[in-house]
């Protein structure tokens, strides 16, 4: 039966204020509570929203609307929430025995109101010891009491501190590691928390240094602000370090200072230790410096600890091979195993269609016929997926092959529980997708790989690098130190595919044939961006589901070069859902950070997230990651969860956690990598020259597994061929490993 609520005030529409009669529901991890509370007048009333350790008793004011549940009623949505400690001994012994401080229940609350009524709170802040002199209240329990109080008022502090600069379970982690000295620390430099936290950054510091009106030592905003630089170039292009000039200019942009200013300060940070600057006069992080060392070395020390087969044993287990299965393998193919089986570090490299994953079955045949276990992963789980489908052998995320944990309390950043000293048991690691591998993930899968073992990496170099920092696929291939294969051939049954011939000929820089309309690759001419955007909706919506039935319905992705313009992601993601998941009755939607979502929307995770659980058949576990795509299955108003499927596992995220999604009618060709789709639609329309490239049209038609439908202007189609140039990514991995060669 639906509750029925008293109407609010038709005055102060926006504004509540009152007491806490009762915490209905508590996030622990994000904050986000469900209140009853009664205000000034006498009547109670429901409130919602992140407010962490609410506790019965005490006194709000918050700011926000009133809204109408379907199933709960009237309640009011808290967008900003001040929380006060209750006056007068009732209000105050109701705060108490509600449990907010440990260690005093109803009996003690009540003991301790009778003793110091009105002055309870002066003497728990100021003398816990007095407590002590109530009975069954011992100096021991009295300092934990004293403490409890302590931490509480610490935690209501910092939020009140850090008001609406940072969001409650930002607050929240931060109190949990400096505890109660949390807000002198950020009054004497709020720009630590960028440097100390991950997923606060640069911006929200600032704000939160203006916010509080510091007005301590400049050089810890611009200390911030470069090293903010080098994260950013990191983030969003890629970069494991930048050229001191180009470094100077962005961060003179980003803080308005002068650049000599800021070389003065890169010049502090470098004597520091802070950044480090390479032979090459390029700027790194300490940290990002750190990682390119260790994954050269670590290559190295694999591939010299490698036992050595020798080719003409090679050949005789190829043969064998050869003859179990009645194939004969190209001459590239055996040249491809025979470098996997004899090194220690080996790539193949190759276009759809040449064959690779007919090697990777003939290296885990022959692995296994030499008592080796072989470990297959890919960056995605898209990916790991398709490569145990394609090779009938179990594989998995490079994530999961590591063994993810979740960070503890108080640590941003997962761990890997494979590492140096508790090493994979497979003896050869064969990484297929190796394109996507960012430095970071390089770097803690060679760290649990034992020495004696073997590492393949399979992917298709041509296709755009990694969404994470590092260029690792190519500059290990450009570094010349590995034994490295490229697979040209295109075999006979692949070669029917127009997709895979159309994908060889856009990577030769040459024209795919545009004139076919009735096999898996064609192309739909529009005579601009409106039309072109139109007729990905009208595809998506009508006629592939009607052509193509269940795997036009759910098999299609809408792949686009940008996020901008009509065609772009963030236009076609609206008309997308309008026509394939428009309001319906009983269809729940929830606005969460400006941005709407609604049960049967398709959505991305766009970073890793290492706290998100999820269950499926047969078992549990954790962490979603950039790029998976998954369906909102179920929105909650009244207790601030969702649940999404991401294939066959069904993950609870908590609305704090929704600013990490996004929709996915529509991706970009960089969010796509790694993944296969039945059916992709493209629109090619003009947008910025950077995206219009060779290699971002390649890999997206790469992605297409039966159909691939371009749409647009062959004009522009005509331009993506013929650029051949690709973005600047700094990394300087290939001359790492140089340095590591000649030692």
């Amino acid at each position: 039966m639906k509750r029925q609520t008293p109407r609010e005030p038709e005055e102060n529409q926006n504004r509540i204020n009152g007491t806490i009669s009762g915490v209905v529901y508590h996030n622990a991890a994000n904050g986000y509570s469900v209140l009853r509370v009664t205000g000034p007048d006498g009547r109670e009333f429901t409130a919602v929203g992140q407010i962490p350790d609410a506790a019965e008793g005490e006194m709000i004011e918050a700011e926000g609307e009133w809204t109408e549940h379907a199933e709960y009623g009237r309640q009011f949505r808290m967008t900003s929430c001040e929380k006060k400690l209750p006056t007068g001994a009732d209000a105050i012994f109701r705060y108490l025995a509600s449990g907010a401080v440990a260690g005093v229940g109803t009996k003690t609350a009540l003991k301790i109101v009778a003793q110091f009524g009105n002055d309870t709170f002066e003497v728990m802040d100021k003398h816990p010891a007095w407590l002590s002199q109530i009975p069954g209240i011992s100096p021991k329990k009295a300092q934990k009491i004293g403490e409890s109080f302590a931490e509480r008022a610490g935690m209501r502090s910092l939020l009140m501190l850090c008001g609406d600069a940072l969001s409650p379970a930002a607050a929240m982690n931060i109190y949990r590691r400096w505890g109660s000295a949390a807000p002198r620390l950020i009054e004497q430099n709020p720009y630590r928390i960028a440097e100390e936290f991950d997923g606060i950054g640069f911006e929200k510091a600032d704000r939160l240094a203006a916010a509080i009106g510091f007005a301590g030592d400049p050089a810890f905003r611009v200390r911030c602000g470069i090293l903010h630089t080098l994260t950013l170039a990191s983030a969003r292009g890629g970069h494991c370090c930048l050229p001191e000039e180009e470094l100077a200019e962005e961060a003179s942009r980003l803080l308005g200072a002068p650049k000599s200013e800021i070389l003065a300060r890169i010049a502090d940070l470098i004597r520091e230790g802070a950044i480090v600057i390479s032979s090459g006069k390029m700027l790194y992080k300490e940290s990002v410096w750190r990682t390119e060392c260790e994954v050269a070395k670590r290559l190295f020390a694999l591939d010299r600890a490698c036992a050595k087969v020798g080719v003409e044993n090679v050949q005789t287990l190829i043969s064998v091979v050869e003859a179990e299965n009645g194939i004969t393998y190209a001459g590239r193919q055996r040249e491809a195993i025979v470098s996997a089986v004899e090194s220690g570090v080996s790539v193949i490299t190759g276009g759809p269609g040449t064959g690779k994953t007919t090697v990777i079955r003939a290296l885990i045949r022959i692995f296994e016929g030499m008592g080796l276990e072989c470990a297959l992963a890919a960056p995605t789980g898209r990916a790991a997926k398709r490569m145990s489908e394609a090779t009938s052998h179990e594989a998995g995320t490079v994530h999961r092959l590591l063994e993810m944990d979740i960070p503890a309390e108080g640590r941003e950043e997962a761990v890997f529980l494979r590492d140096q000293a508790s090493p994979l048991e497979a003896r050869v690691i064969i990484i297929d997708e190796a394109s996507m591998l960012d430095l970071f993930l390089t770097a803690a899968l060679l760290r649990a790989i034992r020495p004696g073992s073997r590492l393949v990496l399979i992917g298709d170099s041509d296709q755009l690098p990694s969404v994470g920092a590092g260029n690792v696929l190519r500059d290990i291939i450009a570094s010349a130190a590995f034994p490295t294969v490229r697979l040209t051939e295109i075999f006979r049954q692949a070669e029917k595919s127009l997709i895979v011939r159309a994908a060889h000929a856009v990577n030769r820089g040459e024209m795919p044939d545009l004139s076919s309309r009735d096999e898996d690759f064609f192309f739909l001419r529009r005579a601009d961006t409106a039309a072109t955007a139109a007729t990905v909706v009208s595809l998506c919506a009508e006629r592939l589901p009607r052509a193509f039935g269940e795997e036009g319905r759910t098999g299609v992705q809408v792949i686009t070069p940008s996020k901008r313009g009509a065609a772009g992601t963030e236009s076609l993601n609206v008309a997308l859902r309008a026509a394939l998941n428009p309001p319906a009755p009983g269809r729940e939607e929830r606005e969460v950070g400006g941005r709407l979502f609604r049960v049967g929307d398709k959505v991305m995770q766009t970073k890793n997230n290492y706290d998100l659980t999820w269950r499926r058949m047969g078992g549990e576990g954790r962490g979603v990651f950039n790029g998976d795509i998954g369906v909102i299955r179920s929105l909650s108003r009244h207790d601030g969860c969702a649940e999404i499927a991401f294939d066959d596992r069904v993950v609870s995220y908590d609305y704090a956690a929704f600013e990490d999604l996004d929709l996915a009618y529509a991706v970009t060709v960089h969010k796509s990598q790694g993944s296969e789709y039945p059916i992709v639609v493209m629109p090619v329309y003009p947008c910025a020259p950077l995206l219009l490239t060779r290699n971002m049209l390649y890999t997206a038609l790469t992605r297409g597994k039966d159909r691939v439908i371009l749409v647009g202007s062959p004009d522009v189609l005509k331009t993506m061929v013929e650029n051949d140039r690709q973005a600047v990514r700094y990394s300087g991995l290939c001359e790492r490993i140089a340095d590591e060669r000649i030692r």
